[in-house]
C-alpha cells in the first residue's frame, strides 16, 4: 500500500511539473539576464550658499537634503545605477565665470555603494553659485546615450545665477537629442520665479515639478522618482518628419519623438499589410508660453492625397499637452501576394504665441505607431471565443485526461493487489 501511495504521488508531481512547463514556458527564464541596459538616475543637488537658510522643519535646507539623500540611498532598488552631481559646492568667490563652472560629480553613476555614497554626501557644505544649466549639461553626459531608462532629479532652492545660459533652453536641447532622458525638478522654496523655471525644465523633457517644504516630503518624492526609473519603459526613437508625404520617414511600430514649430506640418509614412490595422496617436507639449485656444490634427492619407481617417483635439490653455489618435483597418485580400499599402500620417498644430516667444526649437512631439492584426483575422479571435488563451485550455484538458487515465489504472491495480492479498 505504501508503495502504491508513493507511485501515485510521483505521478501527480510529474503531471504538475508537465503542466507548469507547458502552461508557463517563460517561467524557467525568469531571473536570467535580459541584456537590457540598467536604469540610471543622477541626483543633482544645489549646494549654493542659500542652502544654509534655516526654514525646513527647524533646520537648514542642506540638512534636510542630506537626511533625504541618506534615506533614499538606503531604499534605492538594486537594479538602479545611481550617481550624485553637485552644483555650487566648491567655489565661494565672487567671480561669476568661475562660479558658473562649479559643478562636480560627487558619486559616479553606476552600481551603488551605499556607504561610500553617504560618506560623500556628508562632506557637503553650502558654498557658492547656482549654475543649473551647466550642471544639467554635465548630468546628461554622466548618464550616457544607451537605450536604458535615464533620469535626472534636480533639487534646488533658487534660480540659476549663470544667465545668459538659460537652463530651460538647456533642457530643450537635451530633449531634442532624443536620448530618452527625463528631468524631474524639486523646489525647496515656494517661490514663483523658481517654480516657473523648474517647471519649464521639467516640462521640456516630460518630467515633473514638485514644491517641497518638509524633509519627509523631499524624501518621499525623491524615492518615488528613483523607483520610477526602475519601471519598464519604452525608449522613444528620435525622428524628423518630412514637409510632405514624399519626403516622410518610413516608420514601423514604435514610439517616436520629434519637434514641431507653431502651425507646422510634419509627415510620416507607415506600410499597412492587408488584414492589419494601423493605430496611431500623437501628443504635442506646449513647453513655452502659448496663446489659449489651440489644437492638434492627425490625418491618415493615401499617397495620392485622399484622406482616410482623422483624429483631432482642441485645448483652451488649461493643460500643457494635447493628444489625439486614429485607427485604420486594412481589409484582407484574396491575393496572398497583395502588397502593403503606404499610409501617410500628417501632424498639424494650431499653437501660437505672443511676440518674443521663441519658435525654435519646435515643441516636443511624441508619435506612437502600432500595426496589429485587424479585427477580421483569425489570430485576433481564436476558436471557442477564447482569444489567445485557447492553448492553455488545451493543456488543462490534456492534463486532466491523462490524470484520469492514470488514476483509473492505479485504482484497478490497487483492487487487484487487495484481492491477491
Amino acid at each position: 500500500m505504501i508503495r502504491t501511495q508513493r507511485l501515485a504521488a510521483g505521478v501527480c508531481a510529474l503531471l504538475a511539473a508537465l503542466t507548469a512547463g507547458l502552461a508557463f514556458p517563460t517561467a524557467a527564464a525568469a531571473g536570467e539576464p535580459t541584456g537590457e541596459n540598467a536604469p540610471k538616475v543622477d541626483l543633482v543637488l544645489d549646494v549654493s550658499g542659500s542652502m544654509r537658510t534655516r526654514d525646513i522643519d527647524g533646520g537648514t535646507r542642506m540638512a534636510a537634503a542630506k537626511q533625504a539623500f541618506n534615506e533614499v540611498l538606503d531604499a534605492t532598488p538594486e537594479e538602479v545605477q545611481l550617481g550624485i552631481r553637485t552644483l555650487g559646492a566648491n567655489y565661494a568667490g565672487n567671480d561669476k565665470r568661475t562660479g558658473c563652472k562649479d559643478t562636480a560629480q560627487l558619486y559616479p553613476v553606476g552600481p551603488l555603494d551605499r556607504t561610500e555614497a553617504k560618506t560623500a554626501v556628508a562632506t557637503l557644505s553650502p558654498t557658492g553659485w547656482t549654475p543649473i544649466g551647466p550642471a544639467l549639461l554635465k548630468a546628461a553626459d554622466d548618464l550616457g546615450t544607451d537605450d536604458g531608462s535615464k533620469r535626472i532629479v534636480l533639487i534646488s532652492d533658487g534660480e540659476d545665477t549663470c544667465a545668459p545660459l538659460d537652463p530651460c533652453e538647456v533642457a530643450r536641447e537635451i530633449a531634442a537629442k532624443g536620448i530618452g532622458l527625463t528631468i524631474d525638478t524639486l523646489g525647496l522654496v515656494p517661490n514663483t520665479k523658481l517654480r516657473k523655471q523648474l517647471s519649464c525644465i521639467a516640462e521640456a523633457t516630460g518630467g515633473t515639478y514638485t514644491s517641497v517644504e518638509h524633509t519627509d516630503e523631499l524624501t518621499d518624492k525623491v524615492n518615488q522618482l528613483v523607483d520610477r526609473a526602475a519601471d519598464p519603459v519604452v525608449t522613444p526613437v528620435a525622428t524628423e518628419g518630412g514637409g510632405a508625404c514624399a519626403q516622410a520617414p518610413a516608420l514601423k511600430s514604435g514610439l517616436y519623438t520629434d519637434r514641431e514649430e507653431f502651425g507646422q506640418q510634419r509627415w510620416y509614412k507607415v506600410d499597412v499589410e492587408p488584414g492589419k490595422e494601423l493605430r496611431a496617436s500623437v501628443s504635442v507639449a506646449a513647453d513655452r508660453a502659448v496663446n489659449p485656444d489651440y489644437g492638434v490634427l492627425l490625418r491618415a492619407v493615401t499617397v495620392h492625397g485622399r484622406e482616410i481617417v482623422r483624429g483631432e483635439a482642441a485645448g483652451d490653455g488649461r493643460t500643457d499637452v494635447i493628444s489625439t489618435g486614429l485607427r485604420y483597418p486594412k481589409a484582407e485580400s484574396d491575393d496572398d501576394e497583395a502588397a502593403a499599402e503606404t499610409v501617410c500620417l500628417q501632424v498639424t498644430n494650431s499653437f501660437s504665441a505672443a511676440a518674443g516667444v521663441k519658435a525654435t526649437p519646435g515643441m516636443p512631439l511624441e508619435l506612437t505607431v502600432d500595426v496589429v492584426d485587424g479585427p477580421g483575422t483569425s489570430r485576433d479571435v481564436a476558436a471557442f471565443g477564447l482569444g489567445r488563451g485557447w492553448w492553455l485550455l488545451g493543456v488543462l484538458i490534456l492534463t486532466g485526461f491523462l490524470a484520469g487515465v492514470l488514476w483509473g489504472w492505479l485504482s484497478r491495480w490497487r483492487v487487484a493487489v487487495w484481492r491477491t492479498n
